[in-house]
Order: C-alpha cells, then sequence, then structure tokens
C-alpha cells in the first residue's frame, strides 16, 4: 500500500495507460482523483470531466483536488495526443491542439500544483513524454516536438523545485498498445492486429508495451522507492531504439 492516505490527480484517466494507472493506484490505496472528457465508469473519489484545452480549467484543477479531498500529493499529467504526417500536411487545428494538451495543459498544471505542494512540505509530479521526444523518429514533428518540450520542462522543474521536496520526473514509452495506437493504424488504412504483429517483431524484447508496463514505472517514479530522483526522464522501450 505504497499510496495509503495520498491525494493523487491522473489526467487522460479513461484512455489505455490513464484507466490502468488509476485501478494501480487506487489498489494500494491512493485517493483519487481523475479527469478527461468523459469520466464515466472510472472508480476514483473525485472526477472532473473537462477539456484540457480550456486554460482556466487547467489552471484551477489542482485547488479543486486539494478543496474536495484535502491535499494534494501526486501528479500524474498523463494525457497527450498523437499527431502523425509530415508538417506540410498538418493543419492549424493539428498544431494548436497539440500543444494545447501535450504541452500547455501540463505546464499549466505543474504552475498550479507546485505553489500547493511546496505549501504542504513537498510533492511528486510525473509527467508522460516519450522515447519520441528524445530522439525524433520520421513524419511525427508535431508530437515529437511537444514531447521534447514536456521532456525539457520536466528537467527543468525537476532541478528547480527539488529544494521544495517536489520531485518532478517523466516517463519516455515507446509504442504501447492502446486503442489510440490501433486508431492510428486504422486512420492510414493499416491492420491493427497485423501492424501490431509488425511492431512485435521490431522490438528486442519480442512486443511493444502494453499499458501495465507504463503503470509500472509511473507508480515507481511516484512511490519513495525514487525518492532520489528528480528530473528524470526514464525510457521504457523494450529496448527499441527511435527509427
Amino acid at each position: 500500500m505504497r499510496f495509503q492516505g495520498k491525494t493523487i490527480l491522473v489526467t487522460g484517466a479513461a484512455g489505455g495507460i490513464g484507466r490502468n494507472i488509476t485501478t494501480a493506484f487506487e489498489a494500494e490505496g491512493a485517493r483519487l482523483a481523475v479527469t478527461d472528457l468523459d469520466t464515466k465508469g472510472i472508480e476514483a473519489e473525485v472526477a472532473f470531466d473537462g477539456d484540457l484545452t480550456d486554460r482556466i480549467f487547467c489552471d484551477a484543477l489542482p485547488q479543486m483536488v486539494k478543496d474536495k479531498l484535502g491535499s494534494l500529493d501526486i501528479v500524474i499529467n498523463n494525457a497527450g495526443i498523437i499527431t502523425r504526417g509530415p508538417l506540410p500536411e498538418a493543419s492549424d487545428n493539428d498544431i494548436t491542439l497539440s500543444i494545447a494538451v501535450n504541452i500547455e495543459a501540463p505546464l499549466r498544471l505543474c504552475r498550479a500544483s507546485i505553489p500547493i505542494m511546496a505549501g504542504q512540505g513537498g510533492g511528486i509530479i510525473v509527467n508522460t513524454s516519450s522515447c519520441w521526444g528524445l530522439r525524433p523518429g520520421p513524419n511525427h514533428p508535431i508530437y515529437v516536438m511537444t514531447k521534447a518540450a514536456l521532456a525539457s520542462l520536466t528537467q527543468c522543474l525537476g532541478r528547480d523545485h527539488a529544494h521544495q521536496n517536489i520531485r518532478v520526473n517523466a516517463v519516455c514509452p515507446n509504442e504501447v498498445d492502446t486503442a489510440m495506437l490501433r486508431s492510428g493504424f486504422e486512420a492510414r488504412g493499416l491492420d491493427p492486429l497485423s501492424a501490431i504483429d509488425d511492431l512485435n517483431a521490431s522490438v528486442p524484447l519480442g512486443r511493444i508495451a502494453d499499458p501495465q508496463d507504463i503503470t509500472d514505472v509511473i507508480t515507481f517514479l511516484a512511490s519513495d522507492a525514487a525518492r532520489y530522483m528528480c528530473g528524470s526522464l526514464v525510457e521504457v522501450n523494450g529496448g527499441k531504439p527511435v527509427i
């Protein structure tokens, strides 16, 4: 019960990784606050339906969690979107939405959470970046840019707020078998099962990650076992480089 009595906010809680995260924290005694566009069916003490592109919502959310549950100990910035394709094919909406969800929302949530955590004597933030934000792959320039920005933000905050006992780290997955990944294959006219089989063959460990593989690293970073980690970018890739 590593998180007994801890209040944890999870964004993107309705997604494949997000639901796995909430289940894992709940099983270890956490008081859960979750947010997504639609949180119906998610087990949590408090749920906020909201749009992370809404600046007012992001700015207010950490204080709303504290007001409802009495504290804010851990923030998991899990929400994210993937924009695929060469930059000349990208729309203005692709750019605006990706920056809003992948950069501005976690930045605003961190900005609002850090003073609350500092006032409580410390806290933990875990961001979800990507291996692709560390070493860019082909034809995902907007996604790569946003995840690189989040990785850089993590390193900056990890250094700047360690003296307040606030640890900020990031998990950096490669491909994960989620509905978002499968929908991307479908959008490109590919059979998701065959495409995932091909991806599995490209991974030295023999398969792409499943949500539990990422959740286990997130819960580690949020636990006391990672007490000396600040500004770390932890790759979870099965040995597969970005190519």
